[in-house]
């Protein structure tokens, strides 16, 4: 202990035991040695949480500045954590009094904390009112086990901010709206909370469960809450606010007024059993987590850990909760109590629940009070192991970890009865045995036809060729006893599936370059062989399409995606994969960037299987694949553009000219098939950067720029968000060079220059381009400017002769540069008949008879445009349902062929009398 040689060394020879068990303890001593004396004195109780409130207002009443508070708060968290780790070591409090000192003082900190920096920022920029004159509060929920009163040691804490009504501040000559000065706080407060001084941080904090995440506001209103939840709230929302803890004073009218708002929402009326799938779900997401990470020896997220436990008790809460007012309590072991009084649970099992509940978060908070660390996972080193093994109460590590596994074991049986998968899921396939003769290691050729003689000599030798080839590619990796064992145990089920397949060699090749990739990777050999239904719907999946098989190739973490059956072949809600995308984010630290942009790419290729397969399975057409994959792209442009803001913000403020938090001042147009909704699986994405900014705005950042320059700089790390290439590859191909002027231009401008530029200067094929342009991110009112602009460019009265010349000038510099040029093939994209020359036919109808029939320009899309004129009479019905057909088949071969992995050029025989009819259409409007 030469680390407290400044300590009264006849009291560190007293406590030695106590001592030996915390690095955590030990340090905080050699920084403030007294403290130490007067654990001797004054010797930490199991109620003395009563007392932290007024300890800590003692101290405050003594600073006079914000580092001052800064110094104060980190201090005394360091003091009551040593005592609180203290006491459990010494067990002289209970598991359930440490969760209850626990939760007190981070409660404590953060109200300290908030009223403190209230009264300063009322002094700064008034004092925040309603329209009725009712001063303003800042209400803070505490989600999470902060609000369930169960804080582990070294949490971080989650927090959802409120204010109760819109208005403005009084008492300083500028007057603020009541949305700006509670953002401010909010952010003053965090700061004061988890920024890193000298002495450390408070807690770390985490916002995300805020309605809409990062993207959304920092503070709501009450009624803007309301209206989120009421309209927009997921269930996984509801699963959250079970433990929502409005901070501070349980009784202000404030607090009354947001749990009777909130409740609806938590506890439905009725017997509410849907939940079961939702919960099942995101602990299926956990578990792949789990899988994804490595995590091993989890006691949180591992089976039978104590999200199990939090999952079965909220399981009633949410299905009951609305008919049974007991289930509505925030703390899980009185939920506990309701459960069993209830009789929905034995009381055996609500006993093992309870036992092995605090058995778990004893255990928990004395591995994170070794070292302040937030951690849930077994130590591997051995002094860690010793002290976690005599804190618990055993004598040796072995004793331990079996009393642990028998009690996650217990709740992992309950977990399953009540939510958990389906046991036959486990189960291994029954297959035909003769197949394990595939994978002996002496296989002969001759043997091929033993087990298969159904096949032809030459079939014969090409399997016989790819199980060679593929034990010699494994024989190059790195595989450990274990891994052997069970890909002999795999082996013979994947032939016995691919081979009863008249296409086997063609699936067997892609199934075994897949596994040769993986097969270092014991984990996801292991998923094949217990869950069969994942290792059927592989070779489903490589037998539907090379591509498919390459992703999965390339990114074995979607072999997750495969387990259950239903949800693969089940696509995101077309309106729902923005809050899809925020769901899956919330494990990532927002302040982790790599992390991030990896999560980005991975949500991304999970939504593109699971779009594919229901392509594959015919549950989706053609049409609605390309929606699908447009909502996606959409959705990933979103957080693109908040992270990249975020960033930008943080290094040079927001331009000043911005009056609302929420705003950005940013317009993001979509071209080609983005624009039109029609991305394929490849497709890039056709991008225009628009911003609103008067000439003279700067930023407000300490590092001043002017703002047209931080747009720029904006739209840079956009595009470098999506091109850079992490393991999950890049996000998406991003054009821009369809902006105003070209290669030549600015990566962005604003909106007036842009109108600017295609009233004045642009060519009829950039009109034509701005046919297909569609806004796909952006305010309404910059929406509304962009879609006006664009509304009066297609509209003005053209030149007839003039403007079929520049169509048909345009259209042959495509054939040209991209067409086969082959009389044997036919390039559906770009030859004479293709869809080529049914979307420029689309968009000269646009451009020649919008000054007439203002409402064509209301589409972007091919489809909806032919139906435009034929509504309005400018095309014959028969004319515009044909080529409709037409485009649409078209569209579903190049579709087919891309799952294929082969291009759009076909045998020239192919639609030989579409191509006629496209011809005959291309003369009639742009020649005759």
């Amino acid at each position: 202990m030469t680390q407290l040689v400044n300590c009264d060394q006849v009291l560190v020879c007293q406590y030695i035991d106590i001592l030996s068990r915390s690095d955590f303890i030990v340090e905080s001593l050699s920084r403030f040695p007294a403290w130490l004396a007067e654990i001797n004195i004054n010797a930490p109780t199991e109620d003395e949480y009563l007392a932290y409130q007024r300890w800590l207002d003692e101290l405050i009443m003594r600073i006079q500045s914000e580092e001052q508070l800064l110094a104060v708060l980190r201090q005394f968290r360091r003091k009551i954590l040593l005592r609180i780790n203290w006491s459990q070591i010494a067990n002289t409090s209970t598991t359930e009094q440490t969760l209850v000192q626990l939760s007190t003082l981070a409660e404590v900190l953060i109200i300290t904390a908030r009223d403190w920096l209230y009264k300063l920022s009322c002094q700064e920029w008034g004092t925040p009112y309603s329209h009725q004159g009712i001063e303003q509060a800042l209400v803070i929920l505490g989600m999470g086990k902060l609000g369930g009163g169960e804080l582990n040691f070294s949490s971080d804490i989650d927090l959802i901010f409120a204010y109760p009504e819109h208005g403005v501040t009084k008492g300083e000559r500028r007057e603020l709206d009541n949305s700006i000065f509670f953002t401010r706080l909010g952010q003053r407060l965090i700061k004061a909370l988890e920024h890193i001084t000298q002495d450390g941080f408070v807690y770390r904090v985490d916002m995300r469960l805020r309605p809409l995440g990062d993207g959304g506001p920092l503070v709501l209103s009450f009624a803007s809450m309301e209206d989120y939840y009421q309209e927009q709230g997921r269930d996984w929302e509801r699963y959250a606010m079970v433990k929502a803890k409005v901070l501070g004073d349980q009784n202000s009218p404030y607090a009354k007024e947001l749990y009777q708002m909130l409740k609806p929402f938590v506890y439905r009326r009725y017997i509410d059993f849907s939940v079961l799938q939702s919960l099942r779900n995101m602990k299926g997401m956990i578990e792949r987590e789990v899988r994804r990470r490595g995590l091993h020896n989890n006691i949180k997220l591992g089976a039978g850990g104590i999200r199990e436990i939090e999952f079965i008790v909220q399981v009633f809460q949410l299905i009951r909760g609305g008919r049974v007012p007991a289930l509505q309590t925030r703390s899980l072991l009185a939920a506990l109590r309701a459960i069993e009084h209830e009789k929905l649970l034995t009381i055996d099992d609500v006993d093992k629940l309870h036992h092995n509940y605090l058995f778990l978060r004893r255990c928990e908070n004395l591995l994170q009070g070794i070292n302040d660390e937030q951690t849930q996972t077994l130590p591997e080193d051995t002094t860690d192991q010793q002290r976690l093994a005599l804190g618990m109460g055993f004598d040796d590590w072995h004793d331990f970890q079996h009393a642990l596994a028998e009690r996650m074991l217990s709740t992992r049986v309950i977990f399953n009865e009540l939510i958990g998968i389906d046991d036959h899921q486990g189960e291994q396939a029954n297959y035909d045995q003769q197949f394990d003769e595939l994978w002996a290691t002496d296989l002969a050729h001759s043997d091929i036809g033993h087990v298969l003689p159904q096949l032809n000599a030459e079939q014969s030798q090409q399997l016989y060729q790819l199980i060679v080839q593929f034990r010699d590619g494994i024989s190059k990796r790195t595989i450990g006893v274990r891994g052997r064992d069970i890909l002999d145990q795999l082996m013979p089920r994947v032939f016995a599936l691919a081979c009863g397949d008249d296409n086997r060699i063609t699936i067997l090749s892609r199934t075994l370059q897949l596994l040769v990739n993986i097969v270092s990777r014991t984990t996801y050999l292991e998923l094949l062989v217990e869950y069969p239904n994942a290792l059927k719907q592989l070779i489903r999946l490589c037998a539907a399409s090379p591509m498919i098989s390459e992703q999965l190739m390339r990114y074995p973490l979607l072999l997750d995606e495969l387990i259950d059956f239903n949800s693969l072949y089940k696509t995101v809600p077309m309106d729902s994969y923005k809050s899809e995308l925020y769901q899956y984010l919330l494990r990532i630290e927002s302040d982790d960037e790599e992390a991030l942009i990896e999560a980005l790419r991975q949500f991304k290729q999970m939504q593109l299987l699971h779009i594919a397969a229901s392509d594959i399975a015919h549950i989706l057409p053609t049409m609605k694949v390309s929606d699908h994959l447009t909502y996606l792209a959409e959705a990933m442009l979103d957080f693109v553009v908040q992270i990249a803001w975020n960033q930008m913000v943080s290094r040079y403020g927001k331009p000043d000219y911005l009056a609302e938090d929420e705003q950005k001042g940013l317009l993001v147009v979509g071209y080609g098939k983005l624009g039109g909704i029609e991305l394929g699986y490849g497709s890039d994405l056709d991008l225009v950067f628009l911003y609103d900014c008067p000439a003279n705005s700067m930023t407000t950042g300490q590092k001043v720029i002017d703002s047209r320059q931080f747009y720029l700089r904006l739209v840079q790390r956009i595009i470098h968000l999506f091109s850079i290439r992490t393991n999950s590859g890049i996000l998406y191909e991003v054009d821009v060079r369809l902006r105003p002027q070209g290669d030549a231009g600015l990566l962005a401008c604003s909106i007036d220059a842009f109108a600017d530029y295609q009233n004045n200067d642009a060519w009829t094929w950039e009109h034509q381009a701005l046919v297909r342009a569609r806004v796909v991110y952006g305010e309404p009112l910059l929406q509304a400017r962009f879609n006006q602009i664009r509304h009066q460019i297609l509209m003005q009265p053209r030149d007839k002769v003039s403007l079929k010349q520049d169509v048909r000038e345009m259209r042959e510099k495509m054939r040209s540069h991209l067409g086969s040029h082959e009389k044997t093939q036919f390039n559906i994209k770009v030859d004479s008949g293709g869809i080529g020359d049914i979307e420029f036919i689309s968009q000269y109808l646009v451009l020649n008879y919008a000054h007439q029939e203002p409402k064509m320009t209301t589409w972007s899309d091919n489809v909806r445009i032919l139906e435009l004129a034929k509504k309005y009479h400018i095309m014959p019905d028969d004319e515009a349902e044909k080529l409709t057909q037409i485009y649409i088949n078209m569209r579903n071969e190049i579709h087919r062929l891309s799952l294929q992995q082969l291009s759009s050029k076909v045998d020239g025989q192919l639609f030989q009398t579409e191509r006629q009819y496209v011809r005959h259409s291309w003369q009639q409007w742009l020649i005759n």
